[in-house]
């Protein structure tokens, strides 16, 4: 995709359906219980909504798309786990033997899995072209992996931009073509997750970069390090964003900073995020990567944050910093720090909750209960 294709779309990003979410405002406030009792499903199943014009809506068909690649500035010291790591969880992903395949397995969820630069040649039977097969009678993403290979690995940041300003385009190109493909399968809802190793710290510099703040506030220890390693990292991620001007302008192109110190995997991500606003389906964040790619896309096109959820409070300390920035409220609190997506499959159940409150919870009036008791409750602001 070129970038003026990617500007062109991006341009047709709507809001949402303010009729509809107003609509579904007035259903939940007519359900058998005190107004706002039922918290963020409430919201959750608004926002719903508004992404799909619909009052009653179903996630029952859902996925998580899973970028790949590695990361040259893992030549710095940066990462406890080797680069070959990337390669066999990406296998593993097929084989739903990782943590987030497990729990996808466990809740029905299917995975779309993409190579953008892992840094090998995977085995030949693993890969194909096409994003989506036919499974019986319907439509799903592939068990395989999708070929998107922009080229092994990406350049190590510290010394010279991670990739050019079109592979960036590129990658952000994969992202809302593998949305276009959820939407075309049936998908009402999606996830984001990723497996490279090292991309915490490009994560880590591309949110110093986007906010302005100071390593010591953006970079966690990721999978585990050592304090040397972990200050080394911190340094890394000061030095590169000093070196290019990032410092959380407002004008700050979004390109050029994945470019310059991001990831194959995280400009795929972003775009995914992008991609989800084009074809109007809710896309649910994950971890720290997947923030700071949601938190990128947002600051290309504000209106994409319409359509994103929280799942969980990642451990990574700049998670907070990045959702923060998004004020989206997430909706566990698990301590979970994995990343691959791994949320996703857990907060996709708590919107289900929150559609099956929406499409089948009884109002007063079905329930044959007088809710006139209520009337002063509803002018309080909850």
């Amino acid at each position: 995709m070129k970038e003026k294709e990617l500007i062109e779309l991006l341009s047709t990003i709507g809001g949402l359906d303010r009729k509809a979410m107003e609509e579904a405002r007035k259903r939940e406030d007519s359900l058998a219980k005190p107004p706002g009792s039922l918290g963020r499903l409430e919201d959750i199943a608004i926002q719903l909504a508004g992404i799909s014009g619909k009052l009653h809506n179903s996630v029952d068909k859902s996925c998580i798309v899973i970028m790949c690649s590695d990361n040259g500035v893992v030549e710095e010291g940066v990462s406890s786990a080797p680069q070959y790591v990337t390669l066999a969880q990406t296998i593993n992903f097929t084989r739903r033997l990782t943590g987030v395949g497990t729990l996808a397995k466990c809740f029905g969820v299917d995975l779309l899995v993409v190579d953008l630069g892992i840094n090998a040649d995977l085995p030949k039977e693993l890969l194909v072209k096409e994003a989506l097969e036919t499974a019986g009678s319907e439509l799903r993403v592939t068990g395989k992996i999708v070929d998107r290979k922009i080229r092994k690995s990406t350049y190590n940041l510290y010394k010279e931009p991670a990739m050019s300003r079109e592979e960036a385009v590129c990658a952000m190109g994969v992202g809302v073509e593998m949305a276009r493909e959820i939407k075309k399968a049936g998908y009402t809802i999606f996830g984001i997750g990723e497996m490279g190793i090292g991309n915490t710290t490009t994560s880590s510099a591309v949110l110093s970069a986007l906010t302005g703040l100071p390593a010591s506030e953006t970079v966690g220890k990721g999978g585990g390090l050592t304090d040397q390693s972990f200050a080394r990292k911190k340094e890394i991620v000061d030095a590169v964003v000093a070196r290019y001007g990032f410092r959380g302008q407002a004008d700050l192109d979004v390109v050029d900073v994945l470019a310059k110190v991001g990831g194959f995997d995280l400009a795929a991500m972003t775009g995914a995020f992008l991609g989800a606003a084009v074809y109007r389906l809710p896309v649910v964040i994950d971890g720290f990567i997947s923030v700071v790619a949601a938190l990128a896309a947002a600051r290309i096109a504000p209106l994409a944050k319409e359509y994103m959820i929280a799942s969980h409070v990642s451990k990574e300390q700049g998670y907070g910093r990045a959702l923060g920035g998004l004020g989206i409220p997430p909706m566990l609190n698990l301590d979970l720090r994995l990343g691959e997506g791994s949320g996703c499959p857990l907060a996709f159940q708590v919107i289900r909750g929150a559609c099956a409150i929406m499409n089948e919870m009884a109002t007063f009036m079905e329930a044959e209960i007088n809710d006139e008791y209520l009337e002063e409750i509803r002018k309080l602001d909850f």
